[in-house]
This record gives structure tokens, sequence and C-alpha cells, in this order.
């Protein structure tokens, strides 16, 4: 898990330096369709089945909308109006917002620990992110962490589908929804297909989308999702600590106590009762 959250937290700021290069909707569709293509041609080459049954393909479209449309959408924009810190602290409120749904719809048990300790790194967060501004891009990355858990949910839900096929075309729905939200909004022309926009956009599709969003479902197949997002509360903690890289972007010295109460609040939630610190399965 630790490569999945350190992942996700430099595509903050390759997020920020992108959008130099690009406007948001089609940055974020070209995202989730280069994504869908490795993906798709993954599949091709080990000959995986395409997904069958109105069920499995009413679950891959909504995650498609949810976690790649909604997501992105919102993910992109809210990068592009406030601080990287404070960005990464709202879309990554999963912890918080999983709790409740994963009890009611899969039964999960949720210990006093995990709660105190989900708390705990909350809490944390904001001191983390306190020092940037709010406004649209707060409500936008809040919006972002709200989706992506709703994807994380419905990700659990896809019993037998194989989960390869079903990213790859739940990444290229959610993806040609963007492209078509950006035809009607934004002026493809202005993308500057720069080295350096090519080389983020690799990253954040190939490496911070395809691999990590593949491991991720497949870990919430078969991980407690309390426990399994209790992990990204290290993503925005990732995401200040490489913003140092950019000007303009310095977090104040006291966001080390954030990180330390985020920290703190890993060790609540993973330690065992034996007083052992587990990881969960493929870490």
């Amino acid at each position: 898990m630790l490569w999945i959250t350190g992942v996700w937290g430099v595509c903050f700021l390759a997020i920020r330096l992108g959008l130099e290069d690009a406007p948001v909707l089609w940055f974020a569709a070209l995202r989730a369709l280069i994504a869908a293509a490795a993906l798709l041609l993954l599949c091709l080459v080990q000959r995986r089945r395409v997904p069958r049954g109105g069920r499995t393909w009413a679950l891959i479209t909504l995650m498609g909308i949810v976690n790649v449309t909604v997501a992105f959408a919102a993910m992109f924009a809210g990068t592009a109006g406030m601080a990287i810190g404070a960005a990464a602290v709202l879309a990554n409120a999963q912890p918080l917002l999983i709790i409740l749904p994963a009890w009611w719809i899969y039964g999960e048990a949720v210990s006093v620990r995990t709660v105190f300790g989900i708390m705990v790194g909350f809490a944390g967060l904001l001191v983390v992110g306190m020092a940037s501004g709010g406004g649209t891009g707060a409500w936008l990355s809040l919006l972002a962490a709200a989706a992506v858990t709703a994807g994380t949910l419905l990700s659990r839900a896809l019993h037998g589908a194989d989960l390869v096929a079903a990213s790859a075309w739940h990444f290229l729905i959610g993806g040609l929804l963007l492209a078509g939200l950006a035809a009607l909004n934004e002026p493809a022309t202005t993308i500057n297909w720069s080295p350096r926009f090519l080389a983020v956009l690799l990253f954040l599709s190939l490496v911070g989308t395809a691999a990590a969003f593949l491991a991720w479902f497949r870990e919430a197949g078969r991980s407690r999702l309390a426990l399994l997002t209790a992990w990204t509360l290290l993503v925005p903690v990732i995401g200040v600590a490489v913003s140092l890289f950019l000007p303009g972007e310095r977090p104040p010295l006291w966001a080390a106590a954030g990180t330390g109460l985020v920290l703190a609040s890993l060790w609540l939630v993973l330690r065992h009762p034996g007083g052992r610190t587990g990881q969960g399965q493929g870490d």
C-alpha cells in the first residue's frame, strides 16, 4: 500500500504541473483514456474475458461516472483552485467517508480504536491543510473524495468480474464522458504538447491511474475498507512534501505537527491488539 499512497501523493504535484499546459477537463480526460488504452492492451495480450451481464456493466458504467468523470474532473479543478497541500488533504477524506457505508452495505465491523485513529488522522490533515485557502477548490476536492469513496465501494461489488478488464472499461467510459464535457467547454487546441507535459501525462496515466487503481481495487476486494482507506491519510502528507519543489507552495513549519498526527493515526488503525503493526495484503 505504501507505493500506492506515495504515487498518489506525487500525482497532485504532477496535476499542478500539467495544468500549466492543458485545460482541466481535457487533461483529466487524457489521463483516463490513456490508462484505459494501456489496460485494454493488457487485456488483449493476456486474452482476458470481456465483462458479461447487465449487472456487471451497470456497475462498471456507474464506476466510470463517479470514480472517473466526477472524481477526476473535481480533483483536477480543485487542485487548480487551491494550494497542493490543501487539495490533497480534502481530496483524501476517504477514511472518514467510508466508515458508515462499509458498515451498512458490507457489514464491516469498525472498532472504537479504528474510529479514534481515523479522527486523529483527520485532525492531522486539517492541521496540514489549514494554511491554504478554501472556496470552490475546497468543495471540489471534497467532491472528488466522495466520488472516489463511491468508486471503492462499487468495486467491492464486482464479484466474479475480471478486475483488469473492468478497470479498463470503467476508465474508458469515464474518460469518454470527460472528453465529451471537455469538447463542449474547452478548446483542445490550447493543449501544449511539451516534453514536460507528455512526461507528466504518462506518469499520471500509467503509474498513478492504471497501475495504482488496479492495485487499489484488488485490495478493496479482499481487505477491510476502513483499514484500507486509512492508508490514504498518507497521501496529503506526501503531497505537501513534494509541493516543496514548487515556488509559492511552502507549507508552514507547524505542518510537521499535522504530519505527526497522521503517522500516529496510522499506527493506531493498523496496530494489532497484540502490539504488532500489521500491513494489509499486498503491501
